[in-house]
């Protein structure tokens, strides 16, 4: 969780873990991070290698490019392999942009 951590901070978003607590969530642009699954490597019939996903989620008001480069960036410095998607959230008038990638724990 910290070098999770580290590398949020230097995106310069701000960011909570899977949400802001109710009224204190900053106005967009900003980042909510999750763990929500493990993908460990066994041997032997025990947990051998713990590798967890992560999930990055970057909201913003309008499509920003230089954003999302700006996380991009930050992942690459530190070599981590992810994958992009995007989807418009209606409700919240918001874009989602979630960087997926797994890591060692």
């Amino acid at each position: 969780m910290d070098k999770i951590m580290e590398l949020l901070s230097k995106t310069g978003i701000p960011f909570a873990y899977d949400h802001f607590a109710e009224g204190e969530s900053p106005d967009p642009p900003f980042i909510c991070f999750l763990l929500p699954a493990s993908d460990n490597f066994s041997a032997d019939g025990q947990v051998y290698f713990k590798v967890t996903e992560v999930h990055i989620e970057l909201y913003t008001d309008k499509k920003d490019l230089e954003l999302e480069e700006r996380v991009e960036a930050v992942l690459d410095e530190y070599g981590i392999f992810y994958e992009k998607n995007e989807v418009w959230i209606a409700s919240e008038k918001l874009y989602e942009v979630m960087f997926s990638f797994e890591m060692e724990v």
